[in-house]
């Protein structure tokens, strides 16, 4: 393999010659191996929007001569398309609050830029990573634009899944209206319930969810790019500082604004921590969700076999014609992971000292996995579960006649002592509600069954 010699403050090191990389992004390389996985694309793509709009910026006012400008321009554009990006080497953890990171984007875009404009690889007297890519930059403005943009991508795209969800709950309400079945707290019968008023109170708090994703979203908007490296925007034209949120704004398509205090935008972190909040509380209402659809589903003889799940594989390996309810359970082990994250998230955004977070890029990770991982499973949950629940109404209505909650509907009539006596025997001899009353003459045949009418009830 032909090599290259690199230099940096720290020394010389050997680089392979055909690589984009350079010397600091191997030493990052080399000192996190922590995950074994890379930077997203998503993010990867992000810093590459950031470094085209700081090439603009800066050669619309002097800083950045045009034939420069025009070659990172056309990096970047090639990195935002997809190439490059095995070029990018370094784990997603990493000390140095992200600055391997921004400096493996400053040494793949300088290297790309340089054989745009003739050059070899390397010779960063034609572009060099610091002073031209990352002109008027620091990794402390760069890592938390690029996050923010990141997240609004994914975050838009949870969202999406998350309204298909909350509308595909709502169609399940209509459809399921007509369906009566028994009401439970505790796990103990209580009274009838439609089976559309449980799906429709689902729907309610994916709603609420949606609103809150919604919110966390604008949260995003707010970038503290020009800040430099404690927001002051030392080494920065303030003409270009100014120039940034919009230029950023066209390329990525968000509504961007530069943050009102760069100096709060570079220190804290509480944005990031707000929508792994929002995203948390959605992964706790849809386990919420698959947990009942589990236990409504339990069967197919010896359960409630209230509702059907579609079968989508076998369930075991031993009993012939098992079929388990596997969306649902990896719907709530997708929120186990959105919870765990939450944690992490937490601690990191509460870790910063002063003038910057160290801990950012471990926060960016699990956040970015958090939002992926709640789209793939809210998609999953509603193409190959919620659409084709059906319903079992006699089995809901078999179990609403021959409960004992429904005495709850004669409390008025006959007092709440003598109801819990016509339930305790209902109980001890097996007999209906509706059996113990007629045979103690207490009432009429009519006007039973206009009190255990169970449309009257819901």
């Amino acid at each position: 393999m032909q090599m290259r010699i690199e230099s940096d403050s720290i020394g010389s090191r050997s680089v392979p010659a055909d690589a984009y990389y350079g010397v600091q992004s191997l030493r990052g390389t080399e000192n996190f191996r922590i995950t074994g996985q890379f930077l997203r694309p998503e993010f990867i793509d992000s810093m590459a929007m950031i470094k085209k709009t700081c090439a603009i910026c800066n050669h619309a006012v002097g800083e950045l001569d045009d034939a420069r400008r025009k070659a990172i321009v056309t990096a970047c554009d090639e990195i935002m398309q997809g190439h490059l990006h095995d070029q990018f080497l370094c784990d997603p953890i990493q000390g140095g609050a992200g600055t391997t990171a921004n400096m493996n984007a400053n040494e793949v875009i300088a290297n790309r830029a340089i054989e745009l404009m003739g050059g070899q690889k390397g010779d960063y007297s034609i572009v060099h990573p610091n002073d031209h890519v990352n002109r008027a930059q620091s990794t402390n403005d760069v890592i938390p634009t690029a996050a923010k943009l990141t997240v609004a991508k994914l975050l838009k795209k949870a969202i999406y899944q998350v309204v298909r969800l909350r509308d595909a709950l709502q169609a399940k309400e209509m459809e399921f209206h007509d369906v009566i079945k028994m009401g439970r707290t505790q796990m103990q019968d209580a009274v009838p319930i439609r089976l559309g008023a449980e799906f429709g109170a689902y729907s309610r708090a994916i709603s609420r969810d949606v609103s809150r994703l919604e919110r966390a979203l604008e949260e995003m908007y707010s970038i503290n790019l020009g800040g430099t490296a404690i927001g002051t925007a030392l080494n920065a034209n303030p003409e270009y500082v100014n120039m940034l949120a919009p230029t950023l704004a066209k390329i990525s398509g968000f509504p961007l604004k530069k943050a009102e205090d760069l100096i709060d935008g570079t220190q804290n972190l509480d944005c990031f921590a707000y929508v792994s909040a929002a995203l948390k509380t959605c992964a706790i209402s849809c386990s919420k969700i698959a947990n009942d659809l589990r236990l409504m589903s339990s069967g197919p003889r010896c359960g409630f076999e209230e509702i059907n799940l579609p079968p989508m594989q076998n369930g075991s390996s031993i009993m012939p014609g098992k079929v388990n309810p596997v969306i649902p359970e990896v719907m709530s082990q997708a929120a186990f992971c959105i919870i765990g994250n939450d944690m992490s998230i937490t601690m990191a955004a509460e870790a910063g000292q002063l003038e910057l977070n160290y801990a950012e890029p471990v926060l960016y990770h699990k956040l970015f996995e958090s939002l992926a991982v709640l789209t793939g499973a809210v998609e999953t949950f509603v193409d190959h579960c919620v659409v084709g629940i059906t319903a079992n109404e006699e089995r809901c209505r078999e179990l609403v006649d021959g409960s004992v909650g429904v005495i709850t509907a004669i409390c008025p009539k006959l007092g709440y002592q003598e109801s819990a006596d016509i339930a305790k025997t209902a109980i001890a001899t097996g007999e209906s509600v509706r059996e113990v009353l007629l045979s103690k003459h207490t009432m009429s045949e009519r006007e039973v069954d206009k009190l255990l009418d169970p449309a009257a009830m819901v």
